[in-house]
């Protein structure tokens, strides 16, 4: 039997660890529409998805859908809102320049 990718990636986004990691890789591409896809996909990918995170975030569930599309523009504030939600947080760290 053959598995789905999109399935195997969803289990694994499941994880905090690799959740995180993708999330991180994201924000390295520095591209806002592209870490938008990766929260919406490890969104996705929790067991209780979208609904789950706004019932865990006092978030309403479609504003999130607008939120974490390509073209949305959270407030930090929300973002983080979204990121503790999905028991994950922001770190920053000292360019190499």
């Amino acid at each position: 039997m053959t598995r789905n990718v999109r399935q195997t990636h969803n289990e694994q986004l499941r994880d905090a660890e690799v959740a995180a990691e993708y999330l991180s890789d994201a924000l390295e591409d520095g591209d806002t529409a592209t870490v938008l896809m990766a929260l919406r996909n490890i969104t996705e990918a929790q067991a209780d998805g979208f609904a789950g995170l706004a019932a865990r975030t006092h978030l309403g569930r479609e504003s999130m859908y607008k939120m974490l599309s390509r073209t949305g523009n959270p407030k930090l504030s929300t973002l983080t809102k979204v990121l503790q939600g999905l028991g994950l947080k922001l770190k920053v760290e000292r360019a190499n320049i």
